[in-house]
């Protein structure tokens, strides 16, 4: 199962389902996110030919994070961009899910083990901007 999370026509977010399954290769992010992500499958004996990458110049200019849950119960609380909750969703083992825009904070409901993909180089504390979180009696689970 796919979801995608928008606010004002904008993607915030996308998650890939532990139990999503499709044929063949599926992106999920236009062409102009600066972080692509997809889903493969393949048949036994299928062949990816090797190659290398370009040297290709981009312009990031905001970043893109995935997460991979490994194991635990992670919330994900959405904002938008002035900083207003928006809604939570609850992330489980094997989800993944990519944060495109707007912003984001998160909650371990469990102890959790989480993979972090996103650009580099990391621009440490001048990549983001910390605010106070939703209240606990203001979340709002959306499945």
């Amino acid at each position: 199962m796919i979801e995608e999370i928008r606010h004002n026509d904008i993607v915030l977010s996308i998650i890939i389902r532990a139990n999503y399954d499709s044929e063949g290769i599926k992106f999920f992010t236009p062409d102009d996110f600066s972080q692509q992500l997809a889903y493969m499958k393949r048949e036994k004996d299928y062949v990816i030919d090797p190659h290398v990458h370009n040297h290709v110049e981009r312009n990031v200019s905001l970043t893109q994070e995935v997460l991979l849950i490994r194991s635990g119960k992670v919330r994900v609380d959405y904002y938008d961009d002035d900083r207003n909750y928006l809604e939570s969703r609850i992330l489980n083992k094997g989800d993944v899910v990519l944060l495109a825009h707007g912003g984001h904070g998160f909650e371990m409901i469990e102890e959790s083990e989480i993979i972090e993909i996103k650009q580099g180089p990391y621009a440490g504390e001048r990549d983001k901007e910390r605010f106070e979180p939703v209240k606990k009696e203001n979340i709002e689970i959306n499945q």
